[in-house]
């Protein structure tokens, strides 16, 4: 009793150190895979894993970036990237997003390559695009250098953004097709919004079909419509911490923190800043002016109570979903955002993802959240 009273403490994943069952038993019961695990919307058709992050963060920081533009999907975010560089096909792409080679599109001279006529002198002294006489679009999102310019202030502050780094150019994608506000859930605002990034109906058609492909592939997507601000608040502060390392005891209403030592695996939280699963939830709902207690296991007293005989089917978007075993009650938390999805920092090792709500140990949800 003593061993788990101290392992609940930390409030998330106690499981990984008390439970006597091998890990591979659990394993095997899944078809050699851990459900813990799974991969995020990452995997979807040809959307590269590290594409795939960046679209993903830019969307979910739209609420905070620019809080009155609704309805700012990952799955729009990639149907421009398809459309203008099939996701950046043929370069690499490393682990902070820079992109190389760079691409560079058409030289916008007027020759009529790229289908343009019309030149565009250089505004950018060649530093991007590597002519000084006229533009080229740049990066996977294919902005123009000064369209990019007046985005990079508020992507990097410290000026060091850059449109072939694939986080920079997607999030002044998300930012440039928010503009002023807009609402992205309502058909007419969304075809206006794509029309502005590139003014050719036959291109905003390509673009929806492809998000609408990307929709159907890839699962659950940030809610619309009939949920409410605070539910897409929440859902977005998840989405915008995917990738974000998993930390022992880590995180708290102002983000990722380093956490305290140590799980049976041997990470001592202390060298790692992120969340653990609890966290997360932590500071995902003080978005919301929403205080959780730390641990999983006292957040799944907090608010409606959904319980497990009612089943995944009975969880609405934004609410949190819970997992526990006898030997210790509750010890893990996710947020439910829909479609048999969550978002959650599962374990040491891990970070912060999108997976299907684990088929074992389910144990009901909570609603704070109307």
């Amino acid at each position: 009793m003593k061993l788990v009273k101290a392992f609940r403490r930390l409030g998330c994943l106690g499981a990984l150190m008390v439970v006597a069952v091998p890990a591979l038993t659990v394993i095997s019961m899944f078809g050699g895979e851990d459900p813990g695990s799974s991969k995020p919307v990452g995997a979807v058709s040809d959307i590269p894993a590290r594409m795939m992050q960046a679209y993903v963060r830019a969307a979910g920081a739209m609420a905070q970036m620019a809080p009155s533009c609704k309805g700012m999907t990952w799955q729009l975010l990639a149907g421009i990237g398809k459309v203008e560089s099939g996701h950046a096909s043929g370069h690499q792409i490393d682990a902070s997003g820079v992109v190389t080679p760079p691409i560079i599109g058409p030289i916008l001279d007027g020759s009529g390559a790229g289908g343009n006529t019309t030149a565009v002198k250089d505004t950018d002294g060649g530093r991007w695009d590597g002519n000084s006489q006229y533009d080229a679009a740049v990066g996977p999102m294919q902005f123009l250098p000064s369209t990019f310019a007046g985005y990079a202030a508020k992507v990097r502050p410290d000026g060091s953004a850059n449109p072939n780094n694939a986080d920079d150019e997607t999030m002044a994608a998300a930012l440039y097709l928010c503009g002023n506000g807009r609402d992205l859930t309502d058909t007419g605002q969304l075809r206006s919004a794509i029309y502005s990034y590139n003014a050719s109906q036959a291109y905003v058609d390509e673009v929806i079909r492809w998000m609408t492909q990307y929709t159907q592939l890839g699962g659950a997507q940030p809610p619309t419509g009939d949920a409410s601000d605070q539910v897409q608040t929440v859902i977005n502060a998840a989405r915008s911490q995917i990738g974000v390392p998993y930390s022992w005891g880590g995180g708290d209403a102002t983000g990722p923190t380093t956490g305290v030592c140590c799980t049976k695996g041997g990470q001592d939280g202390r060298t790692v800043k992120g969340f653990d699963c609890s966290g997360l939830m932590v500071y995902v709902f003080s978005k919301v002016g929403v205080n959780l207690p730390r641990l999983a296991a006292d957040q799944a007293g907090v608010g409606q109570r959904i319980p497990a005989s009612a089943g995944v089917g009975a969880l609405k978007p934004g609410d949190m979903v819970f997992f526990s075993n006898p030997a210790e009650g509750i010890y893990h938390v996710g947020l439910y955002i829909g479609g048999g999805q969550m978002l959650n920092a599962p374990k040491p090792g891990d970070s912060v993802k999108q997976a299907a709500v684990w088929n074992y140990d389910f144990a009901g949800g909570a609603r704070v959240l109307k």
